[in-house]
């Protein structure tokens, strides 16, 4: 009655200046009860199928998807809270990446398949135990079509928002391997009928299936991957992840161009492992939807952790190491007790 309105996400500036209305901000405030219900919101937050469909949001949004890799509870945790600018118009992460590369490498194992997905659950439930954005899971080639129907559910009931399979077959090796080791794609038509079959199993109808294809990492052309892409999402895919392991973006642009002629919906997807000077601006200009920082915090971690180990067998005692290590007490303020 006073022209004064309550603001919410909902409501414009520009809408309240039009009607005459004001801006009323209340000092915050926090109390026992507050508290209490910031936890229950959280939790909400946190449940599988609100995260899938704020990841379906978020791309739908004409916004970047900006998705980190995680590989265990402590660095999600970091992924989670990493805030960067003023207060209100933060840049953050808006979903975990749980790649099958660091998976490997954290439990010392080659990345080859050889951790298979009975065992990688356990990071995602890791993952989702202490975050709520969306987790974008890397699952390799799915395995066998008669056990990927399988696989597929059992990562959508652990609470994934997404999963991202390859189209090669064989023995998996890393794709930024390239053409130096033998490598297979696997054909149209059978990659066609493993996107179908993964489809008929999952029961949440915001759980997405995203194709990636390896058609410019086996340097079988841009023509290749857009008859692969159409087809792909003929198929019922979600979504495609176009991989590249050039140093510079521009076979990933001229895809990106190419398929937004013909399809201007389907989320795209990139990875800018090898090309990393591309900025999110220019990836999004070309029709990018999400990109995907694939293995950049694990990559960082293990060279300080050697020089850690390397500093106490050189000095024979902790102490140089102290300025490459967090403290005590920051490490335990990490974790918040109940």
């Amino acid at each position: 009655g006073n022209g004064k309105i309550f603001y919410t996400s909902f409501t414009s500036l520009s809408h309240m200046s039009k009607w005459g209305g004001e801006l009323v901000e209340f000092p915050y405030t926090s109390n026992e009860t507050l508290a209490t219900i910031s936890q229950s919101l959280e939790s909400r937050v946190g449940m599988p199928e609100t995260r899938r469909q704020w990841l379906q949001y978020k791309l739908k949004s004409g916004e970047l998807t900006r998705v980190m890799e995680a590989h265990d509870g402590l660095s999600a945790l970091l992924v989670e809270r990493t805030k960067v600018g003023p207060p209100g118009k933060e840049d953050v992460y808006d979903g975990l990446w749980i790649s099958s590369l660091c998976d490997s490498t954290v439990k010392g194992k080659p990345d080859t398949e050889l951790v298979d997905l009975t065992a990688r659950p356990q990071t995602v439930s890791q993952i989702l135990d202490v975050t709520t954005k969306p987790i974008v899971f890397d699952m390799d080639t799915g395995g066998m079509l008669e056990h990927f129907v399988y696989n597929i559910a059992t990562i959508e009931k652990a609470g994934v928002s997404a999963v991202i399979i390859e189209d090669k077959t064989g023995l998996k090796r890393n794709s930024l391997f390239g053409t130096s080791v033998e490598q297979h794609q696997e054909s149209i038509d059978n990659f066609c009928e493993k996107i179908r079959a993964g489809k008929s199993v999952i029961r949440s109808g915001n759980f997405m299936l995203i194709a990636r294809i390896e058609s410019l990492i086996l340097k079988q052309g841009l023509e290749d991957a857009m008859a692969r892409a159409t087809a792909y999402v003929e198929a019922g895919a979600d979504g495609i992840m176009i991989h590249s392991k050039e140093t510079s973006p521009q076979e990933v642009f001229a895809f990106c161009d190419q398929f937004r002629s013909v399809d201007p919906v389907t989320p795209i997807v990139a990875v800018p492992t090898t090309y990393c000077s591309v900025t999110e601006e220019e990836l999004l200009a070309h029709g990018v939807n999400m990109v995907v920082y694939a293995n950049q915090l694990l990559r960082a971690s293990y060279p300080m952790m050697e020089k850690t180990a390397r500093s106490i067998l050189e000095h024979h005692r902790a102490l140089e190491s102290e300025d490459m290590c967090m403290s005590i007490k920051h490490i335990l303020s990490l974790i918040e007790t109940p």
